[in-house]
């Protein structure tokens, strides 16, 4: 089966997946605090236990140098994803924020696992960890119109960051860790495809379709984040030569997911447009059913 069709196959599942936590929401299953609680469960609990499962790999001189690689890659192709959704939308923060930053821990991740295996996620993390950063920075920033610097105390207590530090030290350790440890890993490790589908599945149960099918604004940040960022992240990527196909892959898998979800909490957080933030989270993640395998399958073509 083509990449292109297993990544079909996988959005399709999880798609459905969502459909189940909007229906579940729609019939007063999960309540507004339960979906609190879920977020939390994928926050502290399942993403964390994802991006440290990726990291409880065989140290090779080929994987040190691939994480190298796969930092310097990371960073360029956000850097990229920055500048042309600042360029694009200099008078609208939301969709500036939401075109710049896509949601690969919890819908990318699934995706680069169902093409490629568990260790990959050793070469998105990365990614994860510099997007948040940039969130927590340029991104505040944006919605309120001031200047805002990380506080070192919050990134280095952020789940996410104690994850990948953690991953970092059994990598380069290499220390063993015991089976009921590792099993109870991977079931952590399991949730977080359901649980951050329910999510999403929420999130439109709360949206308005009508007035959110008739923003025109939300269909030209999805453009944006969907198809012109992937496709400038894919042509940067063939320019450089050398890099691992599954470094390759990875990190485009990554940006071209959608809107990260992160945009409507910081949008509420910051007294923005909570219901434009959530519409634009919610049209991306509809549309990135159909870009995603195309951004694939023109990758393919490029690289083979």
């Amino acid at each position: 089966m083509s990449t292109s069709l297993i990544l079909l196959q996988q959005v399709l599942i999880m798609f459905l997946l969502a459909a189940v936590g909007f229906l579940a929401f729609r019939a007063g299953k999960i309540t507004n605090e339960g979906a609190k609680t879920i977020g939390n469960l994928l926050i502290y609990v399942s993403l964390p236990a994802v991006i440290v499962k990726g990291f409880l790999v065989e140290r090779t001189p080929q994987r040190l140098t691939g994480l190298l690689v796969s930092m310097l890659v990371c960073a360029a192709v956000l850097g990229l994803c920055v500048l042309i959704s600042r360029l694009l939308f200099r008078k609208d923060p939301i969709a500036a924020f939401g075109s710049a930053f896509s949601n690969p821990g919890f819908f990318g991740i699934p995706l680069i696992t169902a093409v490629l295996d568990d260790s990959a996620v050793f070469y998105v993390a990365p990614f994860i960890a510099f997007l948040n950063l940039l969130q927590w920075s340029y991104g505040v920033s944006l919605l309120t119109g001031e200047k805002a610097g990380l506080k070192p105390k919050s990134v280095f207590t952020a789940p996410f960051m104690i994850a990948i530090l953690a991953g970092l030290v059994l990598f380069f350790t290499q220390l063993p860790l015991p089976t009921i440890l590792t099993k109870t890993l991977d079931a952590c490790a399991g949730l977080n495809t359901p649980l951050a589908m329910f999510s999403v599945g929420i999130y439109l149960a709360q949206c308005r379709f009508g007035h959110m099918l008739k923003n025109g604004k939300v269909y030209a940040v999805s453009a944006v984040r969907l198809v012109l960022i992937p496709l400038a992240a894919l042509l940067l990527m063939t320019a450089v030569p050398g890099i691992h196909p599954d470094i390759r892959l990875s990190v485009l898998i990554a940006v071209a997911c959608p809107v990260g979800s992160n945009l409507a909490v910081y949008a509420q957080l910051h007294d923005k447009d909570y219901t434009y933030a959530v519409e634009t989270v919610a049209v991306s993640t509809l549309l990135s059913i159909v870009s995603i395998p195309l951004i694939v399958q023109a990758a393919s073509l490029l690289w083979g």
